[in-house]
């Protein structure tokens, strides 16, 4: 275990648990970033706002901030003609939270996002293993050289691309972080359960120091999620890092229906769910941040029991798919035990 690992953990130990910060993507479009540009470029072409928000969940709390370029890897950058400048990008996002977290007087790590490519490993897509490493490698480089505590592997839907990030990132020394999103009927697009993810984490040649959830569908799907995992085994940190409510359509835009006060029981009832790396995704602002920081200073009774029924009780129900998959789940139990009777 290497230093920073230590710290984290040693973190964790002391209080328990550990407050993420919120979204990026999505307040930086309430900053003005035109819809449909990719956020990290403002990392290079138009920093202040990004330096503003990073400031913002710092003193909202925050004692882990996610840099600016889930994105920022060739392959995405791709896209936008940008793909040589993943390292450049990278490393600018890393400084930008750098140098707000090393101003506070409290002691915050910065971890490096890295999102998916967006393309598929070969056999089911066109993309070499061996390439997606290379891929991942570099913008792990560009994070490290900014000043990334660690990498933060993010949104993953496929267990070869977070292996083939564990070693791209495993080339330049950091730990790392990962999390799966779980938004088709409890599992991941590419169908990973969560406990296949988490038998994986910690089977993995260069496994994560914390694994968990993000994004997703609503608070509630992501408490869910973690319920299914086996978090209480205190072998791994687990992370949650759910949107802040269901996204919806109005006036031509994608707006989360959670208000600060949801986000704050979700923090509560995560925490009680075994998760001890706590924070927001999706339209998490940093007042949501701050009452999720309120509600985890005045929990009590984190060792209680929890079970689908109060979650759904507290956040909502959950949603339509992963709520047939919870009834057939059912069944197959009534089914199985009638069988065995």
């Amino acid at each position: 275990m290497n230093e920073i690992a230590s710290a984290l953990y040693s973190e964790l130990e002391a209080k328990g648990w550990l407050l993420a910060d919120g979204a990026t993507g999505t307040n930086l479009f309430a900053a003005g970033l035109p819809a449909g540009d990719p956020p990290e470029l403002w990392n290079t072409d138009r920093p202040k706002p990004v330096e503003l928000l990073c400031r913002q969940f710092v003193e909202a709390g925050a004692q882990l901030v996610l840099t600016n370029s889930f994105g920022a890897n060739s392959a995405r950058l791709k896209l936008h003609g940008k793909e040589s400048q993943s390292r450049e990008i990278s490393r600018a996002a890393a400084e930008i939270a750098r140098n707000v977290c090393d101003r506070s007087c409290r002691r915050i790590f910065v971890a490096g996002s890295m999102g998916p490519t967006g393309e598929l490993l070969e056999p089911v897509g066109s993309l070499k293993k061996e390439d997606a490493v290379e891929i991942f490698h570099e913008q792990a480089e560009g994070l490290k050289e900014g000043g990334a505590d660690f990498a933060w592997v993010e949104t993953m839907s496929c267990l070869e691309e977070l292996e083939a990030a564990s070693e791209g990132i495993r080339l330049t020394g950091m730990s790392w972080c990962g999390t799966m999103s779980f938004d088709t009927a409890s599992r991941t697009m590419m169908g990973v359960s969560p406990s296949e993810f988490a038998a994986s984490s910690l089977s993995m040649t260069y496994p994560p120091i914390a694994f968990g959830a993000n994004c997703g569908s609503g608070a509630q799907d992501l408490v869910a999620t973690l319920l299914e995992f086996d978090v209480k085994n205190g072998r791994m940190p687990v992370i949650a890092k759910g949107n802040a409510g269901i996204p919806k359509f109005k006036e031509g835009r994608i707006v989360y229906d959670g208000d600060p006060e949801l986000m704050a029981v979700y923090a509560v009832l995560a925490r009680r769910a075994g998760a001890k790396i706590i924070g927001g995704c999706c339209g998490t602002t940093p007042l949501h941040i701050d009452a999720m920081r309120s509600a985890l200073e005045r929990a009590a009774n984190v060792e209680s029991s929890l079970d689908l029924s109060e979650v759904e009780s507290k956040l909502g129900v959950l949603t339509a798919a992963r709520a047939n998959t919870r009834s057939n789940e059912r069944r197959r139990t009534r089914r199985s035990r009638s069988r065995k009777n």
